[in-house]
């Protein structure tokens, strides 16, 4: 370990993750799917985040992707590239996203010499091992300067440290839906936001919770027990542990003064209402203290 505390991944996160998620929640990036001919946006959802993988196979998506139904993903890959293949798809979503982040964070050109380097460092110190989304977004990387390529750095980071976290959850010996599960039984999160979004079944969620249940880590009336609660704690602690990787070369002074420039773009889109809380992201709802 370096001299940044895992846990400020955490908070990294927390600052990154709206502004890549203007992708599938601002509505410039909801017409941008529908006006290269994509149906629907879950169809929308699946392309614009497997197209740096190219025109894969549904196969490819529902072990990326994780914690999906795959009759979910299948319903929209590989229909989507027959409608507009990655190349389209990616061009589309890089303007759509900076569109969407001008309008919601107007002030965040202020930042954008001071994030960018940093970013860039911290992209180029992660390691792709078993990481298909990190190493995929992180080729799209250019030279450019502006919202574009601060929204593509911004999303490879949070693909790096999602592809930690499956690998995490896998070695728990979790599957997608009791990932879903065990998260929704231990964050009060309304399970019928994670299962919908996922597209589980209710007889497919309920066999999740009978499977976690024999585990001993759900109780009987669905909450955590506290084999369940150190779990969860041990996945969130090694995840941190993974992602704070690309960052520790930076240091402490200049990964706060990355967290508070990251913050000025973040807040003001997390603010927006464009953003649904709960979601099954699993980002917290900005406090009005932050």
């Amino acid at each position: 370990m370096g001299d940044v505390e895992p846990s400020i991944a955490r908070r990294l996160w927390w600052e990154m993750e709206p502004v890549n998620a203007v992708t599938y929640f601002a509505p410039e990036c909801r017409q941008a799917t529908t006006d290269i001919g994509l149906r629907g946006f879950w169809m929308g959802y699946f392309a614009n985040r497997a197209a740096p993988l190219g025109p894969v196979a549904p196969a490819a998506v529902e072990s990326t992707f994780f914690n999906f139904h795959p009759a979910m993903v299948r319903r929209a890959i590989p229909d989507a590239w027959g409608l507009a293949d990655p190349a389209t798809v990616l061009a589309a979503r890089g303007a759509a996203a900076s569109a969407a982040i001008e309008r919601l964070a107007p002030d965040h050109g202020e930042v954008l010499d001071e994030v960018l380097p940093l970013l860039i460092g911290a992209v180029e110190r992660g390691s792709a091992a078993g990481r298909p989304l990190f190493a995929a977004n992180r080729d799209l990387l250019s030279d450019g300067r502006d919202t574009a390529a601060l929204w593509q750095m911004v999303t490879t980071l949070r693909e790096h440290r999602g592809d930690g976290h499956v690998a995490v959850l896998t070695e728990s010996g979790l599957d997608g839906c009791e990932a879903l599960a065990l998260f929704v039984s231990t964050e009060g999160v309304p399970g019928e936001v994670m299962r919908a979004a996922r597209g589980w079944d209710e007889p497919e969620w309920g066999a999740a919770v009978d499977r976690l249940s024999g585990r001993g880590l759900i109780g009987t009336g669905g909450e955590a027990t506290a084999a369940g609660l150190e779990l969860r704690a041990r996945i969130e602690r090694r995840t941190d542990e993974l992602a704070i990787a690309p960052y520790e070369d930076l240091g402490e002074d200049a990964v706060g003064g990355l967290l508070g420039d990251l913050r000025r773009v973040a807040r003001p889109i997390a603010a927006s209402g464009e953003i649904a809380y709960p979601n099954p992201m699993g980002l917290p709802a900005p406090s009005p203290a932050a």
